[in-house]
């Protein structure tokens, strides 16, 4: 599908995840690993003759096991012990002992294990590479007069381009000649576009209005915000990638002892005068009651049904690894503009001067505000319409970058502009506050003024509360608003710590201040400015709602309903899988011991090991599937 900015068609993948992710080797293998796996064990429930069922469990063993064994072989060759290699000795082990239904299961297991790895790599790499779509390919460079057109890329220091309205500015630079206003909170994430006059700096990426502007070049396309952005999604993406569950950080060491018990196990016997069967035998019943199928399903489970139970409930949580970390987090950092607040300005408040009723002056404002594409007339129309109140036609309408329009309106000449600082009274009260003040004047007399804010989502301030009582901390505000905007919205929900004009940068530094510090971050954001610190973080929270494509992509957690409200509830929720994964653990590590131990200093029969090794595994499953029921998501 084609998406088409201002200058260009951008070529974007729009197709469904499944549709990309059966792009994915690891995934075609995983799917057809487990739809063997599930024709085994309906031919296996439906009384099929064995040598029928086995060869579906064993061409499950082979579509699954294939690639694990090939990169445990090679990982024996770089003198390591790699636990895929361990998880298909064991399963060819238990299929040597007639239990190959256990075998492939541990099989599909690690296979589709594999399979979600390497879909939130992919989605990483494509993501990184769709944010070269937010500059134009071609720029329009002005060279004694004449106009040209050439590769964005190609553009140098010094170099002059025209931009014109709703086009977006192919480089990083500073204004030289023109007037109009930009776009830029793909950036800075503020939520009204910002007047730019000769002398300012624009951003490649960002979305010129109404006003035609020359700018000259500052920075190579290469060092450019937005390239610098993608590098910083990109390198944190990659410290980030080694990321592992708990029981993964200790499969390696696990891994050896059970090779180095196992051979043990069989070798001491043979030295001691036992038979090679029954030295056989018990070395083969230690290596199945040893090996980590109740230890793998312990972890697995919980996590699983916390990540289904989310999914009821508008969020996605994209791994095993983000739901387990989110039990985990100590500090939590907020975006301002689309996250605790809707992400567009509305009108909040109105001051009528003497002799004007507040409906009529909004209604003449919201009159002359009808042409305009403007995000201010956007809001007062808005306004004018939340309140019943008709609008009435206007002529002469003229925009004037910076300074606001102005019509007739029955026979009145009515103003809509920035009201200066010694404006209106009452004005500079809103202004303090970090409010956006126009002034509205009828036939050049002065009749009152609209303020303008980004308005609070209706449950930010309960996210902030149970947020501060979860991690008995207050969130961090991080913002590219104005200090004054920031401040004033920090005040409201009770947040201490803020920082404001903030680059997706600094936003990053921030993150791994935070992390220096000890703290285990969680980031919630919505824009391509978020993202750089959405993947620098421990996990990522996106609000899929209005959330830019990037964020979504760098983020572990995407709230698809956008409602704030589930972030308490979704950490909670993970918190209480950690409970449940410890004590799984606990009993699965129980089990293994005792069932180990048994066959070391006694003779445990196989039935009986193969009995308590499976019992172990099934209590560990059920237990992790209690996340399931109603009643688990605590809002």
């Amino acid at each position: 599908m084609t998406a088409t900015t201002a200058d260009r068609p951008v070529l974007v993948d729009r197709r469904p995840r499944l549709a990309v992710a059966w792009t994915l080797p690891e995934v075609r293998w995983a799917a057809v690993s487990l739809g063997l796996f599930a024709v085994g064990v309906l031919l296996q429930l439906a009384g099929a003759p064995a040598v029928v069922w086995w060869a579906a469990y064993l061409a499950c063993y082979a579509a699954g096991g294939w690639e694990p064994a090939v990169a445990g072989v090679q990982a024996l060759r770089e003198r390591t012990l790699d636990v895929d290699l361990l998880m298909v000795v064991a399963a060819l082990g238990a299929a040597a002992i007639g239990q190959v239904f256990d075998g492939a299961l541990l099989i599909v297991i690690f296979a589709t294990s594999g399979a979600l790895e390497a879909f939130a790599t992919r989605r990483t790499r494509d993501a990184v590479r769709a944010l070269t779509d937010l500059a134009p390919e071609q720029a329009c460079r002005l060279e004694h007069g004449r106009e040209s057109t050439v590769p964005a890329a190609e553009l140098e220091v010094g170099d002059r381009v025209l931009v014109r309205p709703g086009d977006r500015l192919p480089a990083d630079g500073t204004v030289v000649e023109g007037a109009s206003e930009v776009d830029q909170a793909s950036v800075t994430g503020e939520p009204l576009p910002a007047d730019k006059q000769p002398g300012d700096e624009v951003f490649a990426g960002t979305v010129n209005g109404t006003g035609t502007l020359t700018v000259e070049v500052g920075r190579p396309a290469h060092d450019s915000v937005v390239a610098r952005i993608a590098d910083l999604v990109a390198q944190a993406s990659e410290t980030k990638a080694g990321t592992q569950l708990f029981i993964e950080k200790v499969e390696q060491r696990y891994s050896v002892g059970v090779v180095v018990a196992t051979l043990a196990v069989f070798a001491v016997p043979l030295l001691l005068g036992a038979d090679l069967q029954s030295a056989l035998l018990r070395a083969m019943t230690f290596m199945i009651v040893a090996s980590p199928c109740a230890l793998v399903l312990a972890t697995m489970p919980p996590l699983l049904s916390a990540i289904a139970t989310s999914g009821r409930h508008g969020v996605l949580v994209t791994s095993a690894v983000a739901m387990e970390g989110l039990g985990s987090v100590t500090a939590v950092v907020l975006d301002k503009t689309g996250t605790l607040t809707d992400g567009t300005p509305a009108v909040v408040a109105v001051g009528a001067g003497p002799g004007w009723a507040e409906s009529e002056l909004l209604s003449l404002a919201a009159s002359v505000e009808v042409p305009s594409e403007h995000p201010v007339g956007r809001a007062v129309l808005a306004a004018a319409r939340e309140r019943g109140l008709a609008t009435r036609p206007v002529q002469g309408f003229r925009a004037a970058v910076g300074r606001g329009v102005v019509g007739t309106v029955d026979g009145r000449v009515v103003a809509v502009g920035s009201a200066t600082d010694d404006g209106p009274p009452g004005a500079a009260a809103e202004q303090a506050r970090g409010r956006t003040v126009v002034a509205v004047t009828v036939d050049g007399d002065p009749a009152g003024w609209l303020a303008l804010a980004d308005r609070l989502r209706p449950s930010a301030a309960g996210t902030v509360t149970a947020l501060r009582g979860l991690l008995g901390r207050s969130p961090v505000l991080l913002t590219g608003d104005t200090a004054r905007a920031a401040g004033t919205l920090a005040a409201e929900l009770g947040i201490t710590d803020v920082r404001a004009g903030l680059l997706p940068g600094d936003k990053v530094a921030a993150v791994r201040e935070l992390q220096a510090q000890g703290h285990r971050v969680l980031v919630v954001g919505d824009g391509v400015n978020d993202a750089p610190a959405l993947a620098a973080a421990e996990v990522g929270v996106a609000m899929g709602g209005i959330g830019s494509d990037l964020a979504v992509a760098s983020a572990d957690v995407v709230v698809v309903r956008d409602d704030l409200g589930t972030l308490p509830a979704l950490v909670a929720l993970s918190r209480r899988a950690r409970r449940l994964v410890v004590q799984n653990l606990v009993v699965a590590g129980l089990v293994v011991v005792a069932l180990a131990t048994w066959d070391l200093v006694g003779h445990l029969p196989l039935p009986l090991g193969v009995a308590g090794h499976e019992g172990s595994t099934i209590l560990v499953a059920l237990n992790g599937l209690r996340l399931l029921r109603r009643g688990t998501w605590r809002p």
